[in-house]
């Protein structure tokens, strides 16, 4: 049976950060499980509990830099919250990453030192 407080890392392996926390828990012998939302991708209800856990809005959690969301800024501003969690499931390069989660706690590990917090 799994672990309740199993880490899970959701995130894109080509992303950067992504693997510098991958790495971190690897060297601090963290058992954790890697979930890559662009394969297995969020539900809404499962977005929107991470979003609770870390305390943030769907707004907070955009990829600001991205160029899916320079795309659709026009777009975005004129939605609310809902639609923008909306927009994010069907537009996970949308999604600020990586989301470390563990139990009822989550964190958006950015900067990867914010790893500390959830260990």
């Amino acid at each position: 049976m799994k672990s309740l407080n199993k880490i899970k890392v959701y995130e894109k392996p080509t992303c950067t950060t992504c693997r510098k926390i991958a790495k971190a828990f690897s060297e601090l012998g963290v058992d954790f499980e890697k979930i890559n939302y662009y394969i297995d991708p969020f539900t809404k209800s499962k977005l929107k509990s991470l979003l609770i856990k870390m305390k943030m809005k769907p707004s907070e959690l955009l990829r600001k830099n991205d160029e899916a969301f320079k795309k659709l800024k026009s777009q975005i501003e004129k939605l609310n919250e809902n639609e923008i969690l909306d927009l994010m499931i069907k537009n996970p390069d949308l999604v600020q990453r990586p989301i470390v989660e563990k139990g009822d706690k989550a964190i958006l590990a950015r900067p990867p030192e914010r790893i500390k917090e959830i260990i």
